[in-house]
This record gives C-alpha cells, structure tokens and sequence, in this order.
C-alpha cells in the first residue's frame, strides 16, 4: 500500500471536477484542496495553530531552499519538517528543480543533474535526481516530488522534447532511489510545455510508471490562461482516476476553479501570502487594495461575507493604517485573510461538485469577482 492514496467519492455531472479525499500519514485531505505555501518550513508570518484554527489540510515546503538553509541532515536531526516546524498535518515538497532552473544563469543542466551556485553566497552545488531524493527523504514530507526540469515559456519544440524526455528518465532514476515508499509518496511530475503532443506523452510515459501520484508541472509560468486550459484538457485525461492530480504554482481563485473543473484535486500557489503583504487581499467582490487612501476612514471589513479574524475583528482603514505605518499585524492579517479566502473558495467548490453545479458555481463567482474572461 503506497503511504498516500486518492480515494474519489464524486465526479460532478455538470463538469469533469472531482471530489475526493487524500489518505496520508499525517491526516486525510478532502480534495479539491489549496495548500499554502511554506517555502522556508514557514507560512510567511502565519503560525501552525493560525493553519490549523483555517483549516488547512496541508502545507508545501521547498526543497531547494531548505538544502540551502539550514540544511536537510539538520532537519532530519529535528525529526523531519514535522518535528522541526511543528506541523502534525501533511506535507508536501517540491523537488526544488523550478527554483535550480529559475538560477539562470548561475546554473548547468546535464543528463547527471544540474550544477548550480547557491543565490545566498554564490557557493558551487550539484543535485541529481538521486541526491534529490536523498534530500526530501531527510525532510521527510508525506509526498515528494521528483525531480524534473520546468521549460521555460516560451521554448522551441526540440527543447520542450529533449527536456521532457530528460524529465522521464529522471523521475525513473527518482524512483529508483527513492529509501521510503512506505511513508513518503513520491508524484511524478508531467511536463511538455505548451505542445499537446509532448504532454501526453509526457504523461502517459509517467503512468506507466505507477508513481502514487501526479502533477502537472510548467504551466502558469507566464502563459495566457486559455492556454493553460488547453494543456490541462489535453493531459488529465492521460492520468488515472484513483490518483490525486496536483496542478503546481496555481492559486488565483479563477485558476482554481477552472482547474477543479478540468478534474485537478491540488493546487498551491504563493500568491495569497505575496500579495498580502503588499497590501492587496481577495474578497467575494474581486482584489481590493487595502492600502489605498480611499479607505482611511472606511470603517468596513475587508470582506463583509468573510468570518475570518481579520475580517470578524477589524477595519479596512485599521488594517490599512498598520500597513502604512510598517506593523508586521497588518501584513499578518492580509495573509491570514487571503489564504482563509482560498482555502474556504475550495470548501465552496467541493459543495459545488457534490450538488452537481460546479459550472453554475463558476459563473456566479466570476460575475461577483469581476471575471470576464477564462470561461471553459
């Protein structure tokens, strides 16, 4: 028995969105899910009791950053993410391949691995999918992802081809090495750019594989959105019904429904925390800037339909006065507002799919949040 399973209850009539429940060592999900984002063992300015109190099923951390600082041996002396954070819900780690490959030019990729230098002090590494594995295993998340090679947008199809077949060999070797398949699930990830071809090859060469479970990777990566869909039309079909679907760096509320609807169960995104630190939240009315003059005497909540504590306790001009005075609370409850907005958006999506009307839910929620674009 694999240490993750998807265990579907529902496909929606009105849409191809899926309902289920993600069984992991460390608590069961129910699925379409959003996961924040800790990047560094930590949710921007959120602590795990404000996670749990929203919540939140599971939270993703980076493996890149984490070798980096303060170093996998360390977190595994720690007890793993779990014991070294205090989290005693799911995990997931990325394979810290996006970030190696966002270097640049501080990187060199080789059928072994990629050579890279650290953006801290700009010392020389080198991961390969081997060692990747070695690192998420010491960081010890309930899923894993191998590791990969995200194209950039846009590539030429003789790079998109050559980089996802180097992909398919590395999630073979990733499997490989891979030390706890009794308590750590390893995904594979499909890539293939924007070429629907190579994305379903991508994914059917991958399922032959067995991983527990798959993402979708190199999408939203400065593609238009109806791109998007199309690549996400053209390889869900290609994946197998009892394993959970994770579509990676995704998280605007227009993403995540259309997403759902397209049968993805996973999505995480570092959007809810970035841009509530710069003052902007989501509410059922579409963004609001909360920094704006306009509401320094609007004695309102941010959003009136949200219970969150943020909302439920303060004021736009109360939350945009700590902003504009520098006061971490005011950034804190802009974070705490947006992923409370996202994570309970799903709650709402999966009510949605049970009572067969996730397209009817999309189109009320895109005329209330100012969508005019993006339908399927």
């Amino acid at each position: 028995m694999p240490a993750v399973t998807y265990e579907l209850i529902k496909t929606c009539k009105q849409s191809g969105a899926r309902l289920g429940i993600l069984h992991t060592p460390h608590g069961d999900i129910e699925t379409p899910t959003f996961m924040p984002v800790g990047t560094q063992a930590s949710v921007k300015g959120i602590s795990p009791d404000e996670l749990r109190a929203m919540n939140a099923g599971i939270i993703l951390s980076n493996t890149y950053h984490l070798y980096m600082r303060p170093g996998h041996e360390l977190v595994k002396k720690a007890g793993g993410l779990h014991g070294f954070m205090n989290w005693d819900r799911a995990i997931l780690t990325d394979s810290g391949g996006f970030q190696i490959f966002s270097l640049a030019k501080l990187r060199k990729i080789t059928e072994e691995g990629v050579h890279f230098r650290s953006h801290l002090d700009g010392s020389k590494h080198f991961i390969s999918p081997e060692y990747a594995m070695e690192i998420e295993n010491a960081l010890g998340a309930d899923i894993m992802m191998a590791f990969d090679e995200c194209a950039p947008y846009p590539s030429t199809y003789e790079y998109t081809e050559k980089s996802m077949y180097m992909t398919t060999r590395w999630a073979e070797r990733c499997l490989k090495a891979h030390q706890r398949p009794e308590d750590q699930a390893l995904f594979g990830i499909v890539q293939g750019g924007m070429y629907k071809d190579l994305r379903k090859i991508s994914a059917k060469d991958l399922v032959s594989l067995d991983f527990p479970g798959y993402a979708i990777g190199g999408l939203s990566v400065g593609e238009p959105g109806p791109l998007m869909y199309e690549m996400l039309e053209e390889t869900v079909p290609e994946l197998p019904d009892n394993k959970a679907r994770y579509l990676m760096g995704v998280g605007s509320p227009d993403y995540l429904i259309e997403g759902a609807i397209r049968g993805i169960d996973m999505f995480d995104c570092v959007l809810p925390t970035r841009i509530g630190r710069n003052g902007t939240v989501m509410t059922s009315q579409g963004r609001l800037i909360v920094r704006d003059a306009k509401y320094s005497e609007d004695f309102s909540p941010m959003d009136p339909e949200c219970d969150c504590p943020a909302c439920r306790d303060h004021t736009r001009a109360y939350i945009r006065h700590l902003l504009k005075a520098g006061e971490m609370y005011g950034l804190r409850l802009a974070t705490i507002h947006n992923l409370y907005f996202l994570i309970n958006l799903m709650k709402s999506v999966r009510q949605a799919i049970m009572e067969d009307r996730l397209l009817d839910f999309r189109d009320e929620f895109f005329e209330k949040y100012g969508y005019t674009q993006g339908k399927k």
